[in-house]
């Protein structure tokens, strides 16, 4: 990510920069409509991780406190990648997917809108 300074003097160690994950890159995770994650999660993951490791043995670990979890289908699940609707190819790597490092993943479940319809 660029940085624009205002003034003089604003330089230092880009610490984030993949080569510093040791083979790993930064994910950021979002589940759209829950505000019990005021955020995404940002995950170091393998670049050879094939999706459906991703979406069936991680996010479950990241998500599976949220109430709404035992009801989500994967099969009804809308991804993003950033703000663009993506389809994922779950046999595919996340390279593959196009997921390089710092990506943003977003995706949302339909009809399940937080905790009481609390995005509704």
């Amino acid at each position: 990510m660029s940085v624009i300074a205002l003034k003089e003097g604003y330089t230092g160690e880009v610490k984030d920069r993949e080569e510093n994950f040791h083979g790993n890159r930064l994910l950021f995770i979002g589940w759209e409509d829950h505000l019990m994650f005021c955020a995404p999660h940002c995950i170091p993951v393998a670049p050879s991780m094939t999706f459906a490791t991703l979406a069936n043995d991680v996010l479950p670990g990241i998500y599976a406190a949220h109430p709404d979890w035992e009801r989500v289908k994967q099969d009804e699940i809308e991804w993003f990648r950033s703000n663009e609707r993506f389809t994922p190819a779950f046999d595919r790597t996340l390279e593959e997917n196009g997921l390089l490092h710092k990506a943003l993943i977003r995706f949302r479940t339909p009809g399940l809108t937080g905790i009481r319809g609390s995005c509704s």
